[in-house]
């Protein structure tokens, strides 16, 4: 403390950046120097808490929840395999997509609804578990491989030790003496749930090749999650309490229809008559001396709803989710500024997509399906153990966005892809399809269509190829030059009569 103390007038005097004087103004403000993990071993369980607390009953709080993971996964970040056999490749794919209903242990949902949920986790409480199952053949599943989610609450954040050699455990997480992830001590049971009957604080040692963790660190270091709500809790759980209360004023006022005012009883004691019960166009016949009047009902204001709109955007702005989406009210934007917030949430978005859910979730879960699958003898790929980077090499293709004006964003995109600017296949990637899958349904389809006699594609469009409309013209031109001109094969037939004729 004093070596602060010390430091403080030493910066008073040299001077410097304003923002660490102790004058005034900042002397209030004492900043921790602790590391984040620090703040997370004694702030964490109570923030994820308090989050979760808020997402159950708070409506803009389930509503930045929902909007991040609908947005992050959509209908499912999905493989595309650059495997260049395209029989192979298509068996995969199929292989693939039968396994997805099959991933979750729980049965509760397909891969693609563990995308989601992983997600939403991990903007609730920072982080989320995956336990990789490896299941046995006479379980009946397409690939012997299924997926366990766990919460954060899963892995004690107090369980700090040192272990023989050069190891440790921190925060419930076990390293070597390089600082590698080794294994989990993973909970048996949720320490909140008292409908299981396991034992309370029993752990169980999990080697970290069998967990995936997925977290989005905001520090260097940093090894646990921290929930996205730690910079709009206060303001969230104060706001709602300031609505309740204007709620209760303004019900307690609506409660009086009206005040009658009599003279003073003579006796003090006397028991008051019975409320009068008002209906609608009724006469009231009043004592002498009585009197009527109707109470001043208070109104919310002229603040209020500026009030409550910039404290909104200010936990829009924590959570980094955009007004419209947190709230529900679309009436305060317009088509311009609704999408510059859409451009810059989407950014944020894909961020969070590349570098958290393919890179933590998806490459992890599709090396082991893989490996699985091959050694299950559910798929044919010979070579695989020698040239193992070839095999697992795909792209993650997210959900594509669907944007305010669809037909002038699809008419830009044809632009760009006349112009070179980008290539079908980078236009079919980002709508979330895999391009060769689309040519050949395209191509199944056009073959199926001439078989019948159909033709389904707009005139003059580029689907029809370069020389379609030109071919269509010729024909038409020759057409109608063979109904205009006149016919010859009459007039030489007759010329070849009258010379026969003339020799005979």
């Amino acid at each position: 403390m004093g070596f602060d103390a010390f430091r403080a007038r030493l910066g008073a005097i040299i001077g410097g950046f304003d923002a660490a004087q102790s004058h005034r103004r900042l002397r209030g403000f004492r900043a921790s120097r602790a590391h984040v993990n620090t703040l997370i071993a004694a702030s964490g369980e109570t923030i994820t808490a308090r989050a979760r607390w808020l997402v159950r009953n708070n409506g803009y709080a389930a509503n930045a929840v929902d909007a991040f993971a609908n947005h992050v996964v959509g209908d499912g970040i999905k493989p595309s395999s650059k495997i260049v056999d395209a029989a192979r490749k298509e068996a995969l794919q199929k292989l693939w997509l039968a396994w997805t209903d099959e991933a979750d242990a729980e049965g509760l949902t397909d891969f693609y609804g563990l995308q989601r949920r992983a997600a939403r986790e991990v903007f609730l409480a920072g982080e989320v578990f995956l336990h990789i199952r490896a299941r046995r053949p006479e379980d009946g599943l397409t690939v012997p491989l299924q997926l366990q989610m766990l919460p954060s609450e899963m892995l004690p954040m107090e369980m700090n030790r040192p272990l023989p050699g050069a190891g440790s455990i921190r925060q419930g997480i076990e390293f070597d003496g390089i600082g590698r992830r080794v294994a989990y001590h993973l909970l048996r049971r949720h320490p909140g749930d008292m409908t299981d009957p396991g034992l309370s604080g029993e752990t169980v040692r999990v080697p970290a090749s069998e967990v995936i963790h997925i977290l989005d660190p905001i520090e260097a270091g940093q090894l646990r999650g921290v929930s996205r709500f730690a910079a709009a809790v206060v303001k969230l759980f104060t706001l709602d309490l300031y609505d309740d209360a204007e709620l209760e004023r303004k019900k307690t006022a609506a409660m009086f229809a009206m005040f009658i005012t009599s003279p003073a009883p003579e006796t003090a004691l006397e028991p008051t008559e019975e409320d009068l019960e008002v209906e609608p166009g009724q006469v009231v016949r009043l004592d002498p001396g009585e009197d009527v009047s109707t109470p001043a009902t208070p109104d919310s204001g002229s603040t209020y709803e500026p009030f409550q709109y910039r404290t909104l955007l200010q936990i829009g702005a924590a959570l980094g989710v955009p007004y419209g989406y947190l709230t529900g009210d679309t009436a305060k934007g317009n088509f311009s500024n609704t999408r510059i917030a859409l451009v810059d949430f989407r950014r944020r978005i894909s961020a969070f997509q590349h570098s958290v859910i393919v890179y933590q979730m998806c490459r992890a879960v599709w090396t082991r399906w893989m490996a699985l699958a091959v050694f299950a003898g559910a798929l044919d790929l010979p070579g695989y153990t020698q040239d193992r980077a070839t095999f697992l090499a795909c792209d993650w293709l997210p959900t594509r966005w669907d944007w305010i004006d669809p037909m002038k964003d699809a008419s830009a995109e044809i632009l760009q892809i006349e112009a070179g600017l980008k290539s079908r296949t980078q236009a079919i990637s980002e709508r979330g399809y895999d391009a060769e899958q689309v040519d050949r349904e395209i191509a199944a389809e056009r073959k199926r269509e001439a078989a019948l006699g159909l033709d389904f594609r707009r005139p003059g469009s580029p689907a029809q190829g370069a020389g379609a409309a030109g071919s269509d013209d010729a024909k038409n031109t020759t057409a109608a030059n063979g109904a205009d001109a006149p016919d010859d094969t009459d007039d030489d037939e007759a010329e070849r009569k009258r010379a026969g004729s003339e020799d005979a």
